[in-house]
């Protein structure tokens, strides 16, 4: 009898795995199936430069953001800062701004008829641009550069955990080795700390290749502002479907190099790092350049964008639309609350299944339900428009025929494809959050409630659900944020007339205009501190 429920369990969370997993299917079937001219017309013209600006963007991105995030991951490992609690956090706080945002405030900072240019002009006596050289902005270098100062902390977040995890012993056998601090950082940490650096660099490359904002007002020709273009420029949606089978496909080469990397990897040693206070003093110079290079990379990625902007909102607060502004929070709310409440929900049998069949077809399920987090936004969102376009079109044909009054767009002219293109996009947050709750509860709780008659719902709704509440709020508050910021997917997706927080801030970004979209902007910032806390705290208590 617990083997017909537990497949019935395993065929139902299957055929929602495979629902999940559908936008992915119609994107490849659009894709194949759809005539080739005007990609090979592409291919011809612009193609080629769209996917080597997007490799050259990923590789920069890349490199800048271990340049700047593994060296505050290892300072702050092994060694007491002054006020080093302050800065584990402040380190972070880059990840809640938007990458266009920062790119428009520097531009608007560093451009010709910016501050800082014009200071250069009136202190030297320059005339005119001929007089001087300053770096251009508006070029993928400069682009590369914006991704990056938003980007480093998921290696500084990845490798200081890993560092953090290396046992003291190996340190010391080090020393009285008589290995110097460099010998013992290369041949010691740093290969221990290789799994979560190419974690955090695969992350980083696959938010590089979803970004959109950014690449666009930097007039950057990517695979993604090509996507956007084929569909709503053009109006060719088997395009864009191509173009984005073009991105998945190297989405896919980045995890099966993350997966190829750590093939033969074992780690045989792990321990609980440096305690705190037994962590080593720099003194001198030396402080006063690890001081000075961790809260430059604050100041630049977050704190001076975050006055800038509130510069901005201060000057335009008489010319602010509060009543629309009001509306455009209320949009974003309404998405996000459900998109997190939806991704929880369906999230759970998944989860359960997993419970119940500890087996590779429960694991694969999981992996097929949660791969839309890897896809970038504007691909899921393709892939919505194809099912969600012709189910519209059958629709209207079949109550056309029956002498009705047709509805109309029910499905792609309402906010239900946008939460249906983010509950794939972000459940896998949900399902690793109540996963690895659920991993924390004992399968002795499971052996006692069955002996009582409770399983397996009853057991998951009255043993399992009040012990992982904790993992699902968390899954919860993280999806919503991520919902609250989510722009690709919005500026196609969303019905005419609607405007979420993220679009707004884009149209304010592209027109010019930031000092109208400062508010709007802030608000997603103030938003997206809370997971940004949330994930310290857990570092902090070895929970992640």
């Amino acid at each position: 009898m617990a083997v017909v429920r537990h497949r019935r369990w395993l065929i139902g969370s299957g055929a929602l795995a495979l629902l999940l997993f559908s936008p992915v299917l119609a994107l490849l079937f659009e894709a194949v199936s759809s005539d080739v001219s005007l990609l090979q017309q592409l291919w011809q013209t612009v193609l080629p430069t769209y996917i080597f600006n997007s490799m050259a963007l990923v590789i920069c991105v890349v490199i800048l953001a271990v340049l700047l995030g593994l060296p505050c991951g290892w300072l702050l490992a092994n060694y007491q800062l002054p006020g080093h609690r302050y800065l584990e956090w402040a380190l972070i706080l880059p990840l809640a701004m938007p990458a266009y945002v920062v790119a428009y405030i520097y531009t608007d900072l560093l451009d010709y008829t910016g501050w800082l240019q014009v200071q250069l002009r009136a202190f030297f006596g320059w005339q005119s641009a001929a007089d001087y050289w300053f770096p251009d902005l508006r070029t993928l270098g400069g682009a590369a550069v914006m991704l990056a100062l938003v980007l480093y902390p998921y290696v500084y977040l990845l490798t200081r955990a890993g560092f953090l995890e290396q046992s003291i012993n190996l340190q010391d056998a080090g020393r009285m080795l008589g290995a110097s601090h460099w010998r013992r950082f290369f041949r010691i940490s740093l290969p221990l700390v290789r799994p979560a650096l190419i974690g955090a660099m695969i992350l980083v490359a696959m938010e590089t290749l979803a970004d959109f904002g950014t690449v666009s007002y930097f007039a950057v020709n990517t695979l993604t502002t090509a996507i956007t273009d084929a569909w709503l420029g053009y109006g060719s949606l088997p395009s864009a479907a191509q173009l984005s089978l073009c991105l998945i496909s190297m989405v896919v080469l980045l995890i099966l190099l993350e997966k190829m990397s750590r093939r033969r990897q074992q780690i045989f040693q792990k321990g609980n790092g440096i305690p705190v206070n037994n962590r080593a003093y720099l003194r001198g110079w030396r402080l006063l350049l690890a001081q000075g290079y961790c809260w430059s990379l604050v100041l630049l990625g977050f704190f001076l964008p975050v006055l800038v902007l509130l510069d901005y909102a201060l000057s335009a607060l008489a010319e602010q639309d509060w009543f629309s502004l009001l509306q455009y929070s209320l949009n974003s709310l309404q998405i996000a609350l459900s998109v997190a409440a939806f991704a929880a929900l369906l999230a759970l049998p998944l989860v359960l299944t997993r419970r119940l069949l500890p087996n590779k077809s429960a694991i694969q399920l999981l992996q097929l339900a949660g791969i839309g987090y890897a896809m970038p936004g504007t691909v899921l969102a393709i892939g919505i428009l194809i099912p969600f376009t012709l189910g519209d079109f059958l629709l209207n044909d079949a109550i056309a025929a029956l002498g009705w009054e047709e509805p109309g767009l029910i499905l792609t002219g309402t906010i239900f494809a946008l939460v249906c293109a983010y509950v794939v996009r972000f459940i896998a947050i949900a399902l690793g959050s109540q996963e690895s709750s659920l991993a924390r509860i004992s399968f002795s709780l499971d052996m006692v409630s069955r002996s009582l008659g409770y399983y397996p719902l009853p057991m998951f709704v009255r043993v399992h659900l009040p012990l992982m509440w904790r993992g699902i709020m968390a899954g919860v508050v993280l999806i919503f944020i991520e919902s609250m910021k989510e722009l690709p997917a919005a500026l196609l997706l969303r019905p005419f007339n609607l405007e979420t927080l993220p679009t707004i801030v884009y149209q304010y970004v592209k027109t010019e205009q930031l000092p109208l979209g400062a508010l709007p902007a802030l608000m997603i910032v103030l938003v997206g501190l809370l997971p940004l806390i949330f994930f310290n705290r857990s570092l902090e208590r070895g929970i992640t």
